[in-house]
């Protein structure tokens, strides 16, 4: 007697024969998607494709236009450059993955790259993709995969499987080369097609590919020179002090000297920042705005109050004006697709009102501000301000950077700076630590102490977090004078400490379940970091507690 599984699909019943695979159920749908699908949410978990279904299921396909859909697809052509690159030039030839970079991953090569070169690659990719390899999971002891790591030269990923304390460990297989992922894979080659890269230096590149916010295509490749040069100045600044991966910094939490380390950061990030008030005070007669923008938990209100101090240590008084007391009174803000009031959108500001004070400000008149009401939802005039000399305003926002605010005050009396935690540590040389998990860890444990959100609530919030970043905070970031990196070597250890407690109290039944499984994986690579020695004035203390400036 055959046995069957009755599955749903898109609200439609189908039934199978007992033990068929995901990929066999997707291949019959693929023509409903407009890209190859990736992997199978199997009643609310996610699944690979060449997981079998053995009871009846609910059953929802995704491809790279979900969140969970692209990571892998991203993971997938990270898997298939390497094995290109092994095939052209050699089982020592490698590639390091360094971090983001303009809707892509920007990648670097163990050996001298040029345009010709990147065409060889991505050509010997297509071909690759095109005779449609299987990637194969396999489960093996973890100390055999040691050995293997050892025996092949990639110390850092042996390294960190010794932090692992499961029996045994998942590895993937494409042709005779195996690896180590941290996100779901794909089962063949052919499904990671769209794609493209672009030589950008020296041994660098950049993989580009469709992204959840711009999925009907391949972004032309745009330099990013200020975010740019500010990974490689941490990235060269990580590497003299060799704290480069997990694993380097592990082995300073291991042997007790992680206090140090993170003195040497905080005492780097304050001259850092100190060098940018000797630039704004050296243009004191022109720069009347400082400008401050960045996306979500980049420590902005931290960065700008300390910045405020090394301005006041030069003899400039900081004045602040916040944007979002410039809000439209409610009943004229714009709504969004679902007729909820958009007060991310650029047209939710008064913008004539602003330009009109800010120009007024700096003619020497006396003003009267709003205060934003947000219980009424409307502007209250209350607060008198005049400019002194010595004076300068600084203005923090959402949408501080956009060319659009304030044209009608001169470009020299504006300084822009843009602020984010462009985390410099790699878990390995194939896998990268996103500056975006970054920011949501941070957000987490802010959310949970000063607002009391439960994690699920962050979690939940967080795509509408990032398609606003995306549309109002990512595209201005080159009209910045400078870009500041929040980020602390050792913050994800510490952060570990009080976001891991959390995401265990998210129920398997949850929508958000995978999200912090997903999280505690990633968590379960560090060593937890005690904040003793994370000095009042650090940016992390923002989302911690303990902050100077907020407390």
């Amino acid at each position: 007697m055959i046995q069957t599984v009755e599955v749903t699909i898109n609200n439609k019943k189908y039934t199978y024969s007992k033990d068929i695979t995901l990929q066999e159920i997707g291949a019959e749908h693929q023509a409903e998607y407009k890209y190859p699908i990736l992997l199978a949410r199997v009643n609310g978990s996610l699944k690979e494709l060449s997981n079998k279904i053995l009871e009846s299921a609910e059953i929802e396909f995704l491809d790279l236009t979900s969140r969970e859909g692209n990571r892998t697809h991203i993971s997938g052509l990270i898997f298939v450059m390497l094995y290109a690159v092994k095939r052209l030039y050699g089982k020592n030839a490698d590639i390091r993955v360094m971090h983001s970079l303009d809707k892509g991953v920007y990648i670097e090569t163990t050996f001298k790259l040029s345009g010709e070169r990147v065409e060889e690659i991505k050509a010997a990719m297509r071909d690759i993709i095109k005779k449609d390899l299987p990637i194969t999971k396999l489960t093996i002891d973890r100390l055999e995969a040691i050995d293997y790591f050892n025996n092949t030269g990639d110390k850092t990923k042996a390294g960190i499987l010794g932090y692992n304390m499961n029996t045994y460990i998942t590895l993937y297989r494409l042709g005779s080369l195996y690896d180590y992922f941290y996100d779901l894979m794909p089962t063949s080659t052919s499904k990671v097609k769209d794609f493209d890269l672009t030589y950008v230096k020296d041994n660098g590149l950049t993989l580009r590919f469709p992204t959840i916010y711009v999925t009907d295509k391949i972004t032309r490749y745009i330099h990013h020179p200020h975010m740019f040069d500010v990974f490689k100045e941490y990235k060269d600044w990580a590497k003299i002090i060799g704290i480069e991966n997990t694993v380097d910094l592990n082995r300073l939490v291991s042997t007790g000297k992680i206090s140090d380390l993170i003195k040497i950061d905080e005492t780097l990030q304050s001259n850092r920042l100190l060098n940018v008030a000797k630039e704004i005070n050296s243009r004191k007669n022109d720069v009347k705005i400082v400008l401050v923008a960045g996306p979500s938990s980049s420590g902005k209100t931290t960065t700008s109050r300390k910045l405020c101090m090394y301005l006041e240590s030069f003899g400039l008084k900081p004045r602040a004006l916040g944007m979002d007391d410039y809000f439209l009174n409610r009943e004229d803000t714009p709504k969004d697709a679902e007729g909820n009031y958009d007060f991310e959108c650029l047209e939710a500001i008064d913008l004539k009102l602003f330009d009109k004070q800010v120009a007024e400000l700096l003619s020497g008149k006396k003003i009267t501000t709003p205060v934003y009401n947000f219980t009424t939802g409307k502007k209250e005039f209350r607060k008198e301000m005049q400019l002194g000399e010595k004076e300068i305003i600084i203005i923090e926002g959402i949408h501080a950077l956009d060319s659009k605010i304030l044209t009608n005050i001169p470009r020299e009396k504006k300084y822009k700076i843009y602020i984010s935690p462009l985390t410099e540590l790699g878990l390995d040389s194939h896998n990268r630590i996103s500056t975006t998990d970054n920011r949501l860890l941070r957000r987490i444990a802010r959310d949970n102490r000063t607002r009391n959100y439960s994690v699920e609530h962050t979690l939940k919030n967080w795509p509408s977090v990032r398609a606003g970043e995306e549309k109002y905070i990512f595209p201005y970031q080159d009209e910045s004078d400078v870009t500041i990196n929040s980020a602390a070597i050792y913050e994800i250890g510490v952060l570990k400490t009080y976001v891991e407690p959390l995401l265990y109290s998210v129920e398997s039944t949850s929508s958000c379940y995978e999200e912090a499984k997903r999280l505690i994986r990633f968590l379960n690579l560090f060593l937890p970091i005690p904040a003793d020695a994370i000095p009042q004035d650090a940016v992390i203390r923002e989302f911690i507690g303990g902050s100077y400036f907020h407390e």
